[in-house]
């Protein structure tokens, strides 16, 4: 090597040569098929192997074999005959112990189907290995290199050999910081993968560069899941995505969630999803979608009878645009998920919405959640949930509720019999009355997930709620949010805890206050001291806010020890 050839670092952070990976893969190539040849030379030289004991011997002699056949010594201890292995055995063993050697790295075992290395911190080093394991793997249907930002920059090699994978169904490469060159490499890819079902390129900043990979894809592709969340996309992105529509007619599911600058390119996207009618999943959350784009929308919900979920949330310039935005809404009968959270609905969208909803008999999660209209006129909307039988999921958070509309959910809720999760958290209407809902929840012990954050509880709420946790009316909850509601009394948290036993199934329980107002534990931290060995499911304890005295804390942390816990409880640190 010359002066001219030394080799620079390419990062202080790794070390790593700057030296191109495909030329590295290239020159490894060129090694191993030498290196494999010569094998092949010495191993056609070779004869019988014997064992003796555990030691592998090879027969010298010549004179041993009769008629193709070794003969076995009888000289001093029998040696056991092991038949000579062929050379495709052979390749096959070294094949599997090499893919078995690479990934103990990680933990993991060999699968055949499954290559999983979703967050394993590959390196430099490590791509090379996997560039030579993956030929080995012939018969892979999923690949997931996620979260792995090596890949960045180095797809080349890899796309190389995806070309070869004839059964690779799932590719995902969400946050692997892939450049433009890389989205080059996997089209081209692309072109040659005919059994692809998902890709998922999430969390890379591709913007500006989709239209170098969707030309690439040829018509009538297999494609049914497309998942580019927060790639920070554009105009002509969206451009690109509506043009490729019309060749995945096997699409089911969309996601462009978190792309705010897509948004004036999704009326395109929209007219062209009358050529994806089996899609079942689409997702435009934070997507800056306007009342033009969500028109079109509505006009391609005609083709998308087999739609299943539908979010749109967080796109608060569609709020007023319901009338003329959702004639064909109803028209979804198999719609299951219906996300509309944060979007500035209007007491205009709710009349509408009060006529649409009830129709969607398969719906079974609904979230209304952060629209503080919903609270003025959604009585009549709440009180017609009673046709929605298979509803499972109610999120109604941060929804200014008044105290007829919090009636009139809790005289639907009793006609839920599946209701399994429930948020009526930041509805302070809720403080006084929480015994409305939950003598309609006794109808059902379905439910898993109460949410009740600064609902502004009083004693007489957990008194109530404490009642029916004995009754054993609740039985499968799972999850119980009773965070900042800071107007309860000691007397009232002991009476609570005392009850808390009776929830066997309890993972999740918050009872933080406020960290600008926080508390001393009253007497009532010994009822929750005595409940805690009952709950033998409980993971997740949060009291932030509550002022631990040290002795506390350490009653706390020999719980955890004595009996072999390993509950996560989350306390105020402060002074």
């Amino acid at each position: 090597m010359n002066g001219k050839e030394r080799r620079t670092p390419r990062s202080s952070e790794d070390g790593i040569f700057q030296r191109s990976l495909f030329n590295l893969f290239t020159s490894q190539t060129q090694k191993k098929k030498s290196f494999a040849e010569k094998e092949k030379r010495q191993h056609s030289s070779r004869s019988t192997i014997f064992c003796k004991g555990s030691d592998l011997e090879e027969s010298k002699d010549e004179s041993r074999k009769e008629n193709g056949r070794p003969k076995i010594s009888n000289s001093g201890t029998e040696p056991c005959m092991v038949e000579q292995v062929p050379p495709v055995a052979a390749d096959s063993a070294l094949c599997s112990w090499r893919v078995k050697k690479f990934l103990e790295k990680w933990g993991k075992h060999p699968n055949d189907k499954v290559l999983d290395l979703n967050n394993c911190g590959l390196n430099a080093t490590d791509i090379m290995e996997l560039i030579a394991v993956i030929p080995l793997l012939p018969h892979l249907e999923e690949i997931n290199l996620a979260w792995n930002d090596v890949i960045g920059g180095a797809l080349e090699p890899l796309a190389l050999q995806f070309k070869h994978m004839q059964e690779l169904k799932v590719l995902r490469l969400n946050n692997c910081r892939l450049s433009a060159k890389d989205v080059i490499f996997l089209g081209e890819a692309l072109e040659v993968i005919p059994c692809l079902e998902t890709l998922d390129l999430s969390w890379n900043n591709i913007g500006g560069n989709l239209p170098l990979l969707t030309p690439k894809i040829p018509k009538g592709y297999n494609l049914k899941t497309l998942k580019v969340t927060d790639c920070n996309l554009v105009r002509e992105d969206g451009e690109s995505l509506a043009q490729l529509l019309n060749k995945l007619h096997s699409l089911e599911v969309l996601d462009l969630s978190i792309n705010k600058n897509i948004g004036c390119s999704l009326k395109s996207i929209a007219q062209e999803l009358k050529y994806v009618s089996n899609l079942k999943v689409i997702n435009l959350h934070m997507c800056g979608l306007k009342q033009d784009g969500f028109q079109s929308l509505d006009g391609a919900f005609q083709h998308l009878l087999e739609l299943r979920t539908l979010n749109v949330s967080c796109n608060k310039e569609i709020g007023g645009g319901f009338k003329n935005s959702a004639a064909h809404l109803a028209s979804l009968s198999n719609l299951e998920v219906l996300d509309l959270h944060q979007c500035c609905i209007t007491e205009e969208d709710m009349a509408v919405l009060t006529q649409i909803i009830p129709l969607l008999s398969s719906l079974q999660e609904l979230n209304l959640s952060s629209n503080k209209s919903v609270g003025v006129s959604s009585d009549h909307l709440l009180s017609r949930l009673r046709f929605l039988p298979k509803l499972k999921s109610l999120h109604l958070s941060s929804c200014l509720l008044q105290q007829d509309s919090f009636a009139s959910l809790a005289e639907a809720a009793s006609h839920l019999p599946e209701l399994e999760i429930l948020d009526l958290s930041w509805n302070k209407c809720v403080g006084g009355n929480l015994k409305l809902i939950l003598k309609a929840l006794n109808l059902g012990a379905e439910i898993q997930v109460l949410r009740l954050s600064s609902c502004s509880l009083a004693d007489e709420d957990l008194a109530c709620l404490a009642l029916v946790m004995q009754a054993g009316r609740l039985p499968k909850l799972q999850k119980l949010d009773l965070s900042y509601n800071n107007h309860i009394s000691d007397q009232g948290w002991s009476t609570f805890y005392q009850s808390l036993a009776a929830l066997e199934q309890l993972t999740e329980l918050d009872v933080s206050l406020r960290l600008l107002s926080p508390c001393d534990c009253g007497e009532w931290f010994s009822e929750l001291l005595a409940a805690l060995p009952k709950l033998l499911k409980l993971t997740e304890l949060g009291l932030q806010g509550w002022v631990l005295s040290e002795g506390q804390q350490k009653q706390l942390e020999h719980f955890n020890r004595d009996n072999e816990r390993n509950i996560c409880i989350d306390f105020w640190h402060g002074t």
